[in-house]
């Protein structure tokens, strides 16, 4: 496992790119197919708009990015909180690399499966994970 407390967050980053990446080629693919014409949409259309135009399986993608963009930011400041207060070690590490697998579980079960009592389990998991660093770190940082 890498020293770096840091380097669970620049995968996780990296994992939201690339769910970016997936959630675009299967919107335009999907998009093409239902008929889509961006040049006819309206001034200020969202990717929400879509919802009821693009299968479910494409739109599980994108809910997950968006997931990524909201959880996970509490989870990149505690790990900078942790590694700026000397809060690094082996238990926060494997805290924090238990939180990016479980993200990225997460992100593969609902863009592809997507049966919720599986995908709660799993974010409930990295959740757990996401308590016990910022627990961590509220102790790191008061000491």
């Amino acid at each position: 496992m890498p020293e770096s407390l840091l380097a669970p967050g620049a995968v996780l980053a990296l994992w939201t790119l690339i769910m970016l990446g997936w959630v675009a080629a299967t919107r335009f693919s999907a998009m093409s197919k239902a008929g889509v014409d961006l040049n006819a949409a309206p001034p200020g259309g969202r990717g929400a708009d879509l919802e009821n135009v693009l299968p479910p399986l494409t739109n599980w993608k994108s809910h997950n990015y968006t997931h990524l963009l909201e959880q996970p930011t509490l989870f990149y400041a505690v790990i900078v909180f942790l590694h700026l207060s000397g809060g690094s070690t082996d238990l926060t590490r494997g805290l924090a690399w238990a939180y990016v697998v479980l993200r990225i579980a997460h992100s593969l079960w609902q863009a592809t499966v997507n049966r919720i009592p599986v995908r709660f389990a799993i974010f409930a998991l990295a959740t757990f994970c996401l308590f016990a660093l910022a627990v961590l770190a509220v102790i790191a940082t008061l000491g």
